[in-house]
């Protein structure tokens, strides 16, 4: 297969978007040719059969400049080899302008959202898209009459564990600094827990994107002295997603308030390296299985976490681990990263086989 791919940021360094380079190779891996036109790129660690063309944001180009980028990057790919499907991932605006070109030379489009913020872009890279492919059906805001859930994506290869728990145990949150990550009820939770004697440390990974998000971030401080844990809690800052691995390996639990709606990875990814991980969003709920009732939290009830998190905390190790290790399978039965790959793969075949022009009377 020859795949046309657009990527929001191809980065192997970028904190919160460098996962983006390991599902480009894990379709490689099965394909004879991936041209990838990105929104912005840095560093890249593919195979030589991967190309990548950026439309200039890393640059400081135009809105408009970019728009004109992506239709000369676009026909200059669809000018070579016969592509045989494009695969828009976090790119609904490339949807949007590449859909009717697509379409007039029949090649399939799937397009991967999982967000809960639906948009008119997003409805237009419905419309114009053969299939919508998300992580879990809660993810998807939109009608679900063309949706595919295709799991998360995880490598479980990287997400392995190892390593024993820090000493004394570490809650662990990984994710940007921004209010709907609710960082405010994991800061409250860890209050709780401090006045009734638990031991532990709270560890944060991630950093500000916006300047808003740079005044959410100064508010949790404040909000964690105040609360009489400033001297518990790390601030570690943004940290590349392949450093990310030792510190959910070293954690006693991780902890992920986002609401349901979304397929945050950071909760899969803790339990791929054998963590236990908590949740607000219902929708892990298949995921977690037996475990659901320990681990999912009504979202933004700090007391419920602080419960939550007191229980899991008075577990052995060992037993946190049996937890871990029974989540890890459940983790790579449904969103490993060859599994989302070859499942792309196959819904782009699906789609092509469709758009073949029939035999004729």
């Amino acid at each position: 297969m020859r795949l046309l791919l657009f990527n929001l940021a191809t980065d192997e360094d970028d904190p919160v978007l460098g996962f983006a380079s390991g599902w480009i190779r894990a379709l490689a891996a099965h394909c004879d040719a991936v041209d990838v036109i990105t929104m912005r790129a840095g560093r890249l660690v593919l195979p030589a059969h991967v190309r990548v063309r950026s439309v200039g944001k890393e640059r400081g180009y135009s809105v408009a400049r970019r728009v004109g980028e992506f239709y000369r990057l676009l026909f200059a790919a669809l000018r070579g080899p016969r592509i045989d499907g494009c695969f828009s991932h976090m790119m609904p605006a490339f949807s949007v302008l590449g859909g009717p070109v697509l379409r007039a030379m029949r090649i399939p489009l799937v397009t991967w959202y999982a967000h809960p913020s639906l948009t008119r872009t997003l409805k237009l890279a419905h419309r114009l898209s053969d299939r919508m492919v998300a992580s879990l059906p809660t993810a998807y805001p939109y009608r679900t009459d063309k949706l595919t859930v295709v799991g998360q994506g995880i490598d479980t290869g990287l997400f392995s564990p190892g390593g024993r728990e820090a000493d004394p145990p570490m809650l662990l949150s990984v994710g940007r600094l921004s209010p709907v990550k609710d960082h405010r009820t994991l800061i409250d939770a860890a209050a709780r827990l401090h006045a009734t004697g638990e031991r532990f440390r709270l560890a944060i990974l991630g950093g500000p994107v916006t300047p808003g998000d740079e005044v959410y971030a100064r508010e949790l401080r404040a909000r964690a002295e105040a609360r009489g844990i400033g001297a518990l809690v790390d601030w570690v800052g943004p940290v590349a997603p392949v450093d990310t691995v030792g510190w959910y390996r070293r954690c006693a639990a991780h902890v992920n308030l986002t609401r349901t709606g979304s397929g945050d990875k950071s909760a899969l990814e803790a339990m791929s390296c054998g963590r236990p991980s908590l949740v607000a969003n219902e929708g892990f709920q298949e995921t977690l299985g037996p475990h659901a009732d320990r681990l999912v939290f009504p979202r933004a009830d700090a007391d419920a976490l602080a419960g939550r998190l007191r229980a899991v905390l008075r577990l052995t190790p060992a037993d946190r681990a049996r937890i871990g290790q029974d989540l890890r399978a459940r983790v790579a039965e449904h969103h490993a990263l060859d599994r989302l790959a070859r499942r792309l793969l196959e819904v782009l075949a699906e789609e092509a086989a469709r758009k073949r022009p029939g035999p004729r009377p």
